[in-house]
């Protein structure tokens, strides 16, 4: 039965099944054929999966974004990345990698973060030298940081199925993610040494405090948040909705951009994108519960155990695991089916959960520019209408360095801890 389910699961994706379908039909698969179970236990544990107040900070924190991006935010931040680096060598590039983590700081989400900087940034790198596709594949990697950097959705996600405070997660994610953005600017940087792309104009100080001054309410926003977690003011989830509130405030009385009209289709699409997350998550939830049953964790803890008791060569193992299946499934409900059967593996061994969940989701946010499930690759390429495979291509110089930086990240634990531990 266990390798019924796997390999179903997997035959199901690998040939373009949605992955929360594939899921449900591998569990609904094993529970009528092996089990003869009813399959409402299928909609019992998805319910069950979703049941939880922490989970109402996905919708918030989708309509904050979504909010701030429709009233004027994403320019004033791009704004200030231009003014910080945009006068080097591929200062543009930088510009991407440092607007995307400016971004990230709001969404909480890699396809939004893409979107967002793709909608502003591809045209005016074409017109100072970029080619189409190079802008592309710099866009679509400088969305890997949007669930990174704080607020993320995913680890929303994890820090609810592995019990970790999500306060703490969202702090470990700042220096890798911050990490991950000046491994892209310095590659940005190189790109343009060897295209030929001359840097512009001259830095100035002037503007960019103009520009700092212009989206100050907009860089206010994951102050808000992270201050008011770790303040005590309110939980997580309260964040998330102080944040959609406001967003809507800059966005109709500050930047006066966000119009009363456009709230319709904004909550549409924060709906839309809340239930696809949710489905994933629910569906994930089932498919574990059906491994756990089938005792599938216990099975790979043991033989996971077997091969090495080193807390580094183990996290190494699931950083190739990870990538692999970071090809294959969205990140959320990787989370999902995978925390449950490494989590306690890596507890035995001495690794810190909130390490462990950091390594997680930055092997997932590498997976957004990997196909063929990568989702930036596809959001950036349905932006600026360039051929998936030559995003793809565009892409591999990123992914290489962001590689790179992943095993910093993996073999110096400081980097996720430093200031959870910090603030405590």
């Amino acid at each position: 039965m266990e390798t019924v389910l796997v390999l179903l699961f997997i035959g199901l994706a690998l040939i373009g099944v949605p992955v929360a379908y594939a899921l449900c039909l591998s569990v609904s698969f094993v529970l009528v054929y092996y089990m003869d179970l009813p399959q409402v236990l299928i909609l019992n544990t998805m319910f069950s999966g979703i049941d939880s107040f922490s989970f109402m900070a996905v919708p918030f924190f989708m309509l904050a974004g979504a909010f701030m991006s429709a009233g004027g935010v994403t320019k004033r931040l791009v704004g200030v990345a231009q003014a910080m680096v945009g006068s080097f060598t591929g200062g543009l590039a930088q510009a991407v990698a440092v607007a995307g983590m400016f971004f990230a700081a709001i969404s909480g989400s890699s396809a939004a973060t893409t979107a967002a900087i793709g909608s502003t940034m591809v045209g005016e790198m074409e017109r100072k030298g970029y080619r189409r596709e190079l802008a592309t594949g710099i866009v679509a990697a400088s969305g890997t940081v949007g669930i990174v950097i704080p607020p993320s959705i995913t680890f929303v996600v994890y820090g609810v199925i592995a019990n970790v405070s999500i306060g703490d997660l969202f702090m470990g994610g700042v220096l890798p993610g911050l990490l991950m953005g000046l491994a892209m600017c310095g590659m940005g940087w190189y790109i343009a040494k060897k295209e030929g792309i001359p840097p512009e104009g001259n830095f100035s100080i002037v503007k960019l405090f103009l520009t700092l001054k212009e989206a100050f309410w907009a860089l206010m926003t994951p102050v808000i948040i992270i201050g008011g977690i770790y303040g005590g003011i309110f939980t997580p989830t309260e964040a998330a909705a102080v944040a959609a509130v406001y967003g809507i405030v800059v966005g109709l009385f500050i930047y006066r951009e966000l119009k009363l009209a456009d709230f319709p289709e904004i909550v549409f699409k924060a709906v839309i994108g809340s239930t696809l997350i949710m489905f994933l998550v629910g569906a994930a939830k089932a498919f574990g519960w059906l491994m756990t049953n089938l005792q599938i964790p216990h099975h790979v803890g043991a033989a996971v155990v077997s091969l090495t008791s080193s807390p580094l060569v183990f996290l190494l193992i699931m950083n190739v695991l990870l990538l692999v299946l970071g090809t294959l499934v969205n990140a959320s409900a990787a989370v999902v089916i995978l925390t449950p059967i490494f989590l306690p593996v890596a507890e035995s061994l001495g690794i810190d959960p909130l390490h462990f969940g950091v390594v997680m989701v930055v092997n997932l946010a590498i997976g957004c520019i990997t196909p063929p499930v990568g989702l930036d690759l596809f959001v950036a390429s349905a932006i600026t209408k360039v051929p998936l495979e030559k995003v793809m291509k565009a892409t591999l110089p990123y992914l290489f360095v962001l590689i790179c930086t992943l095993v910093v990240i993996t073999m110096v634990p400081a980097i996720s801890t430093f200031l959870p531990n910090a603030l405590h």
